[in-house]
């Protein structure tokens, strides 16, 4: 008989595999349920979901300054970053090259609140009519610069701002907008004003489109609207009608330059603050078209065809709150008469004006800034009373006239007197008496020499800081200039020697200009800067030679000298 001898096995060997067949036993047991809410957990990874940690929070190549601002700007992107973290708000996409908008990644992004695609390559059949469905928190989005055909068909209703301009929209859905304050769709090729636009609307953009016709009624619902922009369209007098504008009651501003009105349009809102009607066709302005707009404070009528019967006598008066008016460009052949008494700025340059009589600015004896540059005006018939009213005046323009002297009667209160491109040949004393707070005085191409300037000319001018004689015909720096003078412009003369002394008068002088004279390398005598501590700027370039140019060694910054 064979006696089997039980075989032990290594102690360390029998001690794992008990422990082995413990771990064994344990997982065939049933375990725990979960606790109550643990479904929920967000962390706790359910039935067809990944357990892998989510993707990184910024898209390579963009920057994300803060946790809900992703920014990828300007990234010659094609195609749709597809690792956006879902808590991004803030969402810059603009100068890319993207063609659409993936519904399936838009869609993750339930909390944008700006979105920005701005000069993108999108066009209509790239953007689903469901992209935006989701974003039920969008307040802003801009699509311009695209290649959009139509508008996208719904946008959220908590969109506030919407920015589809130059794109080739030619349609809009009737419930594309919802209720958005501020919409924009200037730059495309609209024909008309869309339908149905949100009654909420508070700014409107319209502008640079294809635009003819407002039809009947398309403004009737939009009574919150402020800020209504029409400009640079082919809008003409049929286009409009007397009930266009005549339900905005809160309208403050128009614009509807740039485009082909003979007549200011009827019904216009009394509410209006700002009329811009400039490059049109205008012939005539007839004063009942206008005689409710008394909160009118700006009229700009620039650039149309007023002639010399276009504007009556009286047909502004109505205005009262009239600040500033602007007729340049008209043809006109006289300062328009009654014009509205409380009128602050008359903008009146490259007319027909010849002549200023005692009475033509009575009218405005609060005029502050007068503009009359480029018109016919000789010295002859400017009459010596002509300004005697304006005792507010503060700027007088008449640059690029015929006038060979100053005027007479200057009003003392003047700031700023702008002379140039006339045909001065002499300054006297008597004309510039007076002005003590002038500050800014240019007589740049004239005739002028030094020995036309009368001794004492300067004297008065207590306050003048800046003064433009360049382009005339001095042979070197006139005497006695201002002490107040900090900038001095003596460019293209016939300078051909400053003296020691020629800035005696002007410890405050910063910038002198010298260029394009006559001034060789030691021109300028060396003592000539001398206590000149504030100069910065001394131009010499233009000149037959390079110019030397010694500063004070007291000066604390060296200025620029240069030669031709």
């Amino acid at each position: 008989m064979v006696t089997r001898c039980p075989v032990w096995g290594h102690p360390d060997l029998s001690l794992n595999s008990q422990r082995l067949s413990l771990l064994l036993l344990l997982l065939l047991l049933p375990g725990p349920q979960p606790a109550l809410g643990m479904e929920d957990d967000a962390s706790f990874p359910h039935l067809g979901e990944s357990s892998q940690p989510p993707p990184r929070a910024c898209p390579p190549r963009c920057s994300c300054p803060r946790p809900d601002t992703v920014d990828c700007d300007g990234l010659d992107l094609r195609v749709f970053p597809d690792n956006i973290t879902r808590a991004a708000q803030h969402l810059s996409l603009q100068n890319n090259q993207l063609q659409e908008l993936p519904y399936n990644e838009l869609s993750r992004l339930s909390g944008l609140r700006t979105l920005n695609l701005h000069n993108n390559l999108i066009s209509s059949e790239g953007l689903p009519d469901e992209a935006f469905e989701s974003l039920t928190q969008l307040q802003h989005i801009y699509v311009a610069h695209n290649k959009l055909s139509v508008a996208p068909q719904f946008l959220p209703r908590s969109l506030r701002v919407a920015d589809l301009a130059a794109n080739e929209v030619t349609e809009i859905f009737p419930l594309t907008f919802g209720e958005k304050p501020a919409l924009s769709l200037s730059s495309n090729q609209l024909s008309y004003v869309p339908p149905s636009l949100p009654p909420s609307l508070e700014r409107l953009h319209l502008q640079n489109n294809l635009i003819s016709k407002v039809p009947r009624g398309a403004l009737s619902r939009q009574t919150h609207l402020r800020e209504l922009y029409l400009q640079h369209n082919q809008l003409t007098d049929s286009g409009l009608d007397a009930t266009t504008f005549s339900k905005l009651h809160r309208l403050e501003y128009l614009d509807l330059s740039h485009n082909q009105l003979a007549a200011v349009p009827a019904g216009l809102p009394r509410t209006l603050a700002v009329l811009h009607l400039g490059r049109n066709r205008i012939r005539w302005v007839e004063a009942a078209r206008l005689g409710g707009l008394r909160g009118l404070r700006y009229l700009l009528l620039q650039h149309n065809q007023l002639g010399a019967t276009g504007l009556p006598a009286g047909a502004l008066r109505p205005l009262r709150g009239l600040h500033t008016l602007h007729l340049y460009g008209n043809r006109l052949d006289r300062v328009p008469q009654a014009l509205p008494r409380r009128l602050r700025a008359l903008v009146l340059p490259h007319n027909r004006v010849a002549a200023l009589g005692a009475r033509d600015l009575t009218s405005t004896p609060r005029l502050a800034e007068l503009n009359l540059a480029y018109n016919c005006l000789a010295s002859a018939r400017v009459h010596l009373r002509a300004f005697r009213r304006l005792r507010a005046l503060r700027s007088l323009d008449l640059a690029g006239n015929q006038l060979t002297q100053l005027p007479s009667g200057l009003p003392a209160g003047l700031h700023t007197l702008r002379l140039q491109r006339n045909q001065l040949r002499t300054l006297e004393p008597e004309l510039l008496a007076g002005l003590h707070q002038l500050q800014e005085l240019s007589l740049a191409h004239n005739r002028l020499r030094v020995g036309g300037i009368g001794p004492g000319t300067w004297h008065e001018l207590q306050a003048l800081q800046v003064l433009d004689l360049s382009h005339n015909e001095l042979s070197f720096v006139p005497p006695d200039l201002p002490e107040a003078l900090e900038e001095l412009h003596l460019q293209g003369n016939r300078i051909g020697h400053v003296g020691p002394e020629a800035f005696l008068s002007t410890p405050r002088l910063r910038a002198l200009f010298l260029r394009a004279n006559r001034l060789h390398m030691t021109s300028i005598a060396p003592e000539a800067f001398l206590g000149l501590l504030h100069l910065r700027v001394v131009d010499t370039t233009g000149n037959p030679e390079p110019v030397l140019v010694r500063l004070p060694p007291t000066a604390p910054r060296q200025p620029r000298a240069a030669g031709p």
